[in-house]
This record gives C-alpha cells, sequence and structure tokens, in this order.
C-alpha cells in the first residue's frame, strides 16, 4: 500500500469510527468531511473507493446491525431502539431492517434468525462454532468477573473482510513485528476487536481490528493508525482452546450470561487479549480473556 492509500485509508477510518459513535444522530455530509479532512465534493467517491460502499449504504448497514445486535441482546422497546440506532421512526427503522435482513425487527427478535436465503449465505454460521456444552458446563468452563480498563491509546491495524484467508493472522504478525522493533511488546497488551458482529454482517464485509496497548511512547509506521479507548466497564471470562472453544466461550457471553445479568452491552466493540503474546500466531490453541463491554442495566420506561 502506497502512503498516498495509507492517508486515505487513515482518514476514512476516522470517519467509521465517529460514525460508529454517532449513529444515533443524523449526521451531515459538511459534519464527515471535516472529520476526514476532504473537501465535500469529492467526500462520497473517496469514501466509496476506500470502504466500496455508499456512504448512505455503509451508515444504514451499521445502524440495522446495531439494532439486530439490540434487538438480540437487549430488552429495549423496538421504538427506543429505532431512535437509539438514528432511524426517524418505528416505520422507517422496520422498512431498513426488512430491506437488510428480509425479515421484520419483531419477527426477528422472536426467532432470532435471518431469513432471506441471499443474505444467509453470506453470514457466518453460528452453530458451526460451537460445542455441545451444557448450561451448567458453561457456567463452570467460562467464569465471569467485571472489571474496569483504563483509557488507553492504541496502535491498531484494521482488517475488512477478516474471515478471508490469512488477513488477521499476517496482521497479527505485523503488529507483533512493529512492537517488537518499537521495544513496546514486552509491556504492552496484544488484543482484536470484533467491530461487526459475523452473525448479521456479510462475511466480505466483517472488520476486525489487531490492537496493540501500552503506555510507553511509540510511532505508527504507514498502515499503523491510533485510536483512544476511553475507560468502561467489561464482563470478562479466560480461556484456553481451539477455535470452538473461543465461539462457544463468546456465544455463552452474549446470549446467556449477559441476558441473565444485572447489565447490558454498552456501545463499543468487544475484545479479547491474547494472554500468552509470543504465541499469538498459534491458532491451534488460543489463551485469551474476552471482554463485552457492559454498563449497568436500565429498565424501558
Amino acid at each position: 500500500m502506497t502512503r498516498g492509500n495509507d492517508e486515505y485509508t487513515g482518514r476514512i477510518d476516522r470517519v467509521i469510527n465517529f460514525l460508529r459513535d454517532n449513529l444515533d444522530r443524523s449526521i451531515k455530509l459538511p459534519e464527515l468531511a471535516r472529520v476526514a479532512c476532504f473537501s465535500e465534493f469529492h467526500f462520497h467517491r473517496v469514501f466509496g473507493a476506500v470502504t466500496g460502499e455508499t456512504l448512505n449504504g455503509f451508515t444504514n448497514r451499521l445502524r440495522c446491525e446495531k439494532a439486530a445486535r439490540l434487538l438480540r441482546y437487549s430488552d429495549q422497546r423496538a421504538i427506543d431502539i429505532a431512535l437509539q440506532c438514528g432511524f426517524s421512526s418505528p416505520a422507517t427503522f422496520s422498512r431498513a431492517f426488512q430491506k437488510a435482513y428480509g425479515t421484520s425487527p419483531s419477527r426477528f427478535r422472536t426467532s432470532g434468525e435471518i431469513k432471506d436465503r441471499k443474505i444467509c449465505k453470506d453470514l457466518v454460521v453460528r452453530d458451526e462454532y460451537l460445542l455441545p456444552m451444557s448450561q451448567a458446563a458453561k457456567r463452570k468452563a467460562f467464569p465471569v468477573t467485571i472489571k474496569k480498563f483504563p483509557a488507553r491509546s492504541v496502535a491498531f491495524i484494521r482488517v475488512v473482510n477478516a474471515f478471508e484467508g490469512d488477513r488477521v493472522r499476517k496482521a497479527f504478525a505485523r503488529m507483533i513485528e512493529f512492537a517488537k522493533a518499537q521495544n513496546i511488546f514486552a509491556k504492552g497488551t496484544l488484543f482484536g476487536m470484533s467491530i461487526d458482529d459475523p452473525t448479521v454482517t456479510p462475511k466480505q464485509l466483517y472488520r476486525y481490528e489487531v490492537c496493540f496497548a501500552t503506555d510507553a511512547p511509540f510511532v505508527c509506521p504507514p498502515g499503523i493508525a491510533t485510536l483512544k479507548l476511553p475507560a468502561r466497564g467489561y464482563a470478562s471470562t479466560r480461556i484456553n482452546g481451539d477455535l470452538r472453544v473461543v465461539g462457544t466461550a463468546w456465544d455463552y457471553l452474549f446470549r446467556d450470561w449477559l441476558i441473565n445479568s444485572k447489565f447490558e452491552p454498552a456501545h463499543a466493540p468487544a475484545f479479547e487479549i491474547f494472554l500468552n503474546k509470543e504465541r499469538a500466531l498459534d491458532w491451534s490453541n488460543f489463551e485469551l480473556e474476552l471482554c463485552v463491554p457492559v454498563s449497568p442495566l436500565q429498565r424501558a420506561a
């Protein structure tokens, strides 16, 4: 990737982060263009060239994906979810959700399934990565604790189409090489963030961020950007095992533990900390701490 491409990607990454944090309100083109430091006249074309999606299509997709997560994992009313996700009315929300997933919000909340075959073939099959474990076995295997992480400056590599080939592993290799070259690897934290929900985001659009956090100063080369993670509470559990153990633990955290807890998911990415950084590229066995951002449960009025 050329330096020019890195610059464009970095600017659009800022826009993506800004959109993700402001889905609950209408955002005008001039505001986004200012975030990206691009001319309003050229912004749509640049955004489409970097992301492969129109700005409107990208924003609607993020809103529908956030709504799908809230429908699945919270007890908020549909009208509150619609407004929280930036839809002007329940009718607008219902039309957009139906168009995106081939089912209505109410049917999705009841069944948890996306009916449209064209959409389904592009999604990750949930049961493909799960172990046949009882609820009691999962509670014992994945004990959950609540902890607070401080605000952190983070170096990150954003991987798009993250299920394709070896993209994520190569990004981890590059991040490890960067951290060791900067002499920050030993004391920092290596982790990955799932920006999208693979059960509602098409595989080719699924994004994963390979991250490294440290208190030591560092300088990012082209292709590695920085972001600021605010202080936030997380529900966490530690695991040791293969991909199916990882998938089962994530599924338990969201589908079982969370909905029966006194917490609700905060609007921020979940992440997985690599506890053995030296073996982070050995994907036959993972030693991870899985962390879901949470806040105290607020009952709908």
